[in-house]
């Protein structure tokens, strides 16, 4: 018996350690690709201009401040909605059928692709509301494709307190609201703001949802008003590899695009272990 549970212990260990080393070679294969071929066109210069020529010459300045602002306005509106909804729901609602719906709800938009985001932007934002395809609405459409994730892990975050710390604000006379905001909130910060920058970084990366909603394949100059279309660097780089004219001269660019953009991400997501990390060591 101890022979066969030691065999059945080294096949699996066996096979969660080849499926992680597949899964790390096609990771380091792309990564080695990216930055192979656009490590040539990265440049102070590359960074800081706007792209010239219909988009064969010059650098990516036009969608990175894109990128920036329609990030901006995804926060803005997804951050706050997000939390207080997931405070709600898990402080104050009770355990009923209705909240349990809400939940699964919730979890089920978190699978919805993105594309379909993207339509309903379209309808409810750029048609209904009338904001036209403009930075506006396109950020407004990311801040809903990001509500769900932030809720979730909120609410886990928040689950997290031991139900102790806050029975222990109330015994000293703090009212509901004020152990929220003075207890629970600040021992669940740290996961807050970690699945926050996470779903950030997701959101800057999405091309579908402002396909429909505003993002141009190409500006003559800079922009930066909420109410006109702008460029973005996935959008940027989606439109260079598959649709520009000059595909094989524009390939460096769209490289060095793509390496922005990754390196974007990458520190977007070191950022939230940065955060993680910080936060635990204060509570330590």
């Amino acid at each position: 018996m101890q022979l066969r549970n030691r065999i059945a212990s080294v096949i699996e260990w066996g096979t969660l350690l080849s499926t992680t080393l597949i899964v790390c070679f096609f990771l380091f294969v792309i990564i080695w690709e990216i930055v192979s071929k656009g490590v040539s066109s990265l440049s102070w210069e590359f960074v800081t201009t706007i792209p010239k020529d219909g988009m064969t010459k010059g650098g990516i300045l036009t969608p990175i401040i894109g990128t920036v602002l329609l990030t901006l306005i995804t926060a803005a509106f997804s951050i706050p909605f997000g939390i207080c909804c997931a405070i709600y729901l898990n402080e104050y609602a009770e355990n009923n059928w209705l909240t349990r719906t809400i939940r699964a709800s919730i979890r089920n938009l978190s699978g919805v692709p993105s594309i379909i985001y993207g339509l309903f932007g379209l309808t409810l934002f750029v048609q209904a509301l009338q904001f036209g395809t403009s930075l506006l609405a396109a950020g407004l459409t990311l801040g809903l494709l990001s509500l769900p994730y932030i809720i979730t892990t909120t609410e886990e975050a928040l689950r997290r307190i031991p139900n102790s710390t806050r029975e222990g604000a109330l015994a000293v006379g703090a009212t509901k609201f004020e152990t929220i905001k003075d207890v629970v909130l600040p021992s669940a910060m740290s996961g807050i703001l970690t699945g926050v920058v996470l779903t950030l970084s997701r959101a800057a990366g999405e091309t579908a949802p402002i396909l429909f909603t505003g993002a141009a394949f190409y500006i003559n100059g800079s922009s930066g008003y909420i109410n006109q279309e702008f460029m973005a660097l996935p959008y940027h780089l989606y439109m260079l590899s598959t649709q520009h004219q000059s595909i094989e001269q524009v390939r460096p660019i769209a490289y060095g695009t793509a390496l922005v953009l990754v390196i974007v991400v990458f520190l977007l997501n070191l950022s939230a272990f940065y955060i993680r990390y910080k936060y635990r060591k204060n509570e330590n």
